[in-house]
């Protein structure tokens, strides 16, 4: 063996006879007055105001409360990680120690502070809590490590306590600044400038309905849910690494200097926040250089949040050529080749009431509504346009007209205006600015409703208990079928042939909640259009519902297999042509159409 070796496991055996004979020996004594308790008594993590680090060979790291928000000032003056010091203090204040040394066990021992590691110690701990301080000195390790010698301010006895609370102990400052560079919470802002090099652009937020205008470089609309987005990622950044502190730092290098992106808060004319974004390491592009005006240091944050922010000024335009945001719409009127007005009369109930007046099915005209409000605008042609200058863009006059009205009051909530189709693309103005934009012709073309397409699709409701009679006529010749009880069916005198009672009362009970898919037609002349003209199947149901018998008709054009029925029923005076499920044609097809040769 080397004689250094030698040496060294010598030296280590001495170290720790001494602590066993010097520490094991004097503490295992017994009593009361050896039984373990708190290392600092009285400290209420919650009360603490201040609290003051200092690490071996560091420098001094400060902290203060206000207003239950952590706030560091030395060496730097920067924003907390409140969680890190909180964690600390609740530490501290339960913090126990499980053996001791008194003063009598030190009696004598001149070097007691440099054999226990407290000259000088690994941490010395200063926390102020109203008019008290409590002060503790962390020495070395005992033997085994899992331990630490602790000494409290005024007392005059050595502690030996848990050595996990060095993990809590912050080394750097860095250890305890808050990574998140923003705090939207309480910030209060309604002006947003965005500075890309060169280019700039500002957004200003309406006070009353809480939404974002583009002031400049021009006045258009802004798209809201983006620019919330923005500011909810905004709020989520975080610094990877603190790169300096130097309040004299060249920001040259870091692309800050000027910044590549700027983006500034502001109440009024007054700024409340401005960051600054600059160019990425040479060894790590997913990273940029950021800094707070309002703070010393640059940092490295994740370049993917910021990507959205260099878009030009015309991304955080609203794309949306109606725009609607929440606002109810009660009546649409339509101004077009077939022109029309819907209205909403209760809760969601709707009604064509121009220039026909019959109930509207709710579900189709939420569809008109979505559609138009989701009318994306794919090219912004030109930021203002005078009248003289309409026809030139097919607007004048228009070629189609929607207005959305919102209840009693009968307020405008939008008028949109739109060009006939030119090569794929409509183009389209709203009233309230003057701004054209391009729409595709295709987006516009689904929204071509005409009022009657919007009639309620559910065309009666009954049950098959209040059936009473059901009446088949194909080619000339009636069978009639009387219900006489729950799946029980019979042909009524004059009428014969073969009964499948189950399937029949399955179809009355699916013919009594019929549903028009879609409304296709109406008026005499399109039921050649629609194959009645060729042997049609009618249908008539007499139904018991109150003192009266009502009765349903029906013509189905033909019944081939696989493929939707046309369906025509008497409405307002005319038939009224629609397509109904696949199912109720396999059924009327299978157990209610007469044989070829009945």
């Amino acid at each position: 063996m080397k004689p250094r070796t030698t040496i060294t496991l010598l030296g280590l055996a001495v170290a720790l006879f001494a602590f066993i004979f010097f520490y094991e020996r004097h503490t295992g004594q017994t009593g009361d007055d050896t039984k373990p308790g708190r290392l600092l008594p009285g400290l209420a993590a919650a009360a603490v105001n201040a609290v003051q680090v200092r690490p071996l060979g560091q420098p001094e790291i400060s902290a203060t409360r206000k207003n239950q928000n952590w706030r560091i000032t030395q060496p730097i003056a920067a924003t907390a990680h409140d969680a890190a010091i909180d964690n600390l203090l609740q530490n501290l204040a339960g913090l126990e120690w499980h053996k001791r040394l008194t003063a009598q066990d030190l009696k004598g021992r001149d070097n007691a502070d440099r054999e226990f590691g407290f000259d000088p110690p690994q941490f010395a701990i200063t926390l102020q809590q109203g008019e008290q301080k409590f002060q503790l000195r962390l020495g070395s390790r005992t033997a085994l490590g899992d331990e630490i010698f602790a000494q409290v301010a005024g007392v005059n006895e050595i502690y030996v306590t848990d050595a996990s609370l060095l993990k809590l102990l912050p080394r750097t400052v860095s250890a305890w600044r808050d990574p998140a560079l923003v705090n939207l919470k309480d910030l209060a802002f309604d002006r947003l400038i965005v500075t890309t090099g060169a280019k700039s652009f500002e957004l200003q937020r309406d006070p009353t309905d809480r939404l974002w205008r583009m002031t400049r470089p021009l006045e258009a609309r802004a798209d809201n849910p983006k620019i919330e987005s923005l500011l909810r990622q905004l709020q989520t950044l975080r610094a990877s690494q603190f790169v300096t502190d130097d309040p004299k730092a060249d920001l040259e290098p870091f692309g800050l200097a000027p910044a590549a992106l700027g983006v500034t808060l502001a109440q009024g004319a007054t700024p409340v926040l401005a960051l600054q974004f600059g160019k990425s390491p040479t060894n790590n592009s997913a990273q940029v250089f950021a800094r707070r005006a309002d703070m010393t240091g640059v940092c490295l944050v994740a370049g993917e949040l910021l990507a959205a922010w260099r878009a030009p000024h015309e991304d955080f335009r609203d794309h949306r050529l109606a725009g609607l945001n929440g606002e109810t719409v009660d009546e649409i009127e339509v101004r077009a080749a077939a022109s029309f007005t819907v209205r909403r009369i209760t809760n969601d109930q709707w009604f064509v009431t121009a220039p026909e007046k019959f109930p509207a099915d709710a579900a189709l005209v939420h569809d008109l509504l979505g559609g138009i409000s989701s009318l994306q605008v794919t090219q912004f042609v030109k930021a203002v346009v005078t009248e003289p200058d309409l026809p030139n863009y097919g607007l004048a006059p228009a070629a189609s007209q929607f207005l959305l009205r919102a209840g009693g009051s009968n307020t405008l909530v939008a008028q949109l205006e739109f060009s006939a189709p030119q090569n794929g693309k409509t183009f389209a103005r709203r009233s309230d600015d003057s701004a054209v934009y391009a729409v595709r012709a295709e987006d516009l073309r689904r929204l071509n409703f005409t009022g009657w397409h919007l009639r309620e699709r559910r065309l009666w409701n009954f049950t098959e208990e209040q059936v009473t009679r059901l009446a088949l006529r194909q080619r000339g010749v009636t069978r009639e079928l009387l219900r006489q009880g729950a799946n029980k069916w019979a042909f009524a005198p004059g009428s014969q042939g073969i009964i499948n009672p189950f399937a029949v009362e399955e179809t009355v009970h699916r013919l009594g909640e019929l549903y028009a898919d879609a409304w296709l037609d109406r008026g005499e002349t399109a039921r050649a259009n629609y194959g009645f003209t060729n042997d049609p199947i009618q249908l008539t149901l007499t139904v018991k519902r109150g003192e009266q018998p009502e009765t349903f008709t029906l013509d189905f054009s033909g019944a081939t297999p696989g493929r939707p029925p046309y369906v025509a029923v008497p409405l307002d005076g005319q038939p009224w042509i629609f397509e109904c499920s696949t199912a109720i044609g396999e059924l009327i097809r299978s157990y209610l159409t007469l044989p070829a040769n009945p």
